[in-house]
């Protein structure tokens, strides 16, 4: 369906390197230059091109990406992995902290982070660098009479009169959502990304309850699916 010069309010989550279902669902869904669209965290690891999907999301003016863990963890350590090797960075980077870090994101899904970013031009590394650098915390959007609230993970440490940016990013990207729990409530609607939903209901299906909706869908595992919810309408979208 073209739906014109009408603007649509679209969110995926956990892409982690599936491109090519990341395209074929900017297909699907006829994304165009009037839509927008929330990517909720966890571009990176695991799939085999999550240097292609930065590269794309970097061109478009109306993506909004999100900062997830695995986002979050890769900055950590590509900023001092892409350092140009000196007796001075070798003595300030290897350092126990840092190969710790290294050694838990390896463990997490890194190497086609590492490989893909390895693959391309020193200047391009550092402005990828730079634009992951600047993913949003959260973001607070109005779509079809509701008022969404989009985050990788969820809010840790939740208190109801707690401003959303005083929440560490750690409250925001790591800790695991009660989706039992009713938060806000009215028009308020809380949207993350982070937990399969097939480890909620064993589906690979976007999750609705109490005001709470999850739509990682297991993209990069053999079991799962890219999903996408239009805001504006609850449509929802999956590639298989």
């Amino acid at each position: 369906m073209n739906h014109g010069a009408i603007m649509m309010i679209y969110v995926m989550s956990d892409l982690h390197g599936e491109y090519d279902k990341y395209i074929a669902m900017l297909t699907k869904i006829d994304f165009s230059d009037d839509d927008e669209l929330y990517i909720l965290g966890d571009v990176v690891d695991r799939g085999s091109k999550p240097v292609e999907i930065l590269r794309d999301m970097k061109t478009r003016h109306n993506v909004f990406p999100l900062m997830g863990n695995h986002d979050k963890m890769a900055i950590d350590v590509l900023e001092w992995l892409l350092t140009e090797v000196t007796d001075e960075t070798l003595q300030q980077n290897l350092s126990r902290e840092a190969l710790y870090q290294l050694a838990i994101w390896r463990m997490n899904g890194a190497q086609t982070t590492i490989d893909g970013f390895a693959r391309i031009p020193r200047e391009e590394r550092g402005e990828l660098l730079e634009y992951m650098k600047k993913f949003a915390p959260f973001e607070v959007v109005r779509a079809g009479g509701r008022k969404f609230i989009l985050v990788h993970a969820g809010l840790g440490n939740f208190d109801s009169s707690k401003p959303l940016d005083e929440y560490s990013l750690h409250d925001l990207a790591s800790i695991r959502f009660d989706y039992d729990r009713e938060y806000f409530g009215g028009d308020v609607y809380i949207v993350t990304g982070h937990t399969p939903t097939i480890t909620i209901t064993g589906k690979p299906e976007i999750y609705h309850s109490c005001h709470n909706i999850c739509i990682d869908c297991g993209a990069v595992f053999a079991y799962g699916r890219l999903a996408c919810l239009r805001l504006d309408d609850m449509k929802e979208f999956y590639v298989d």
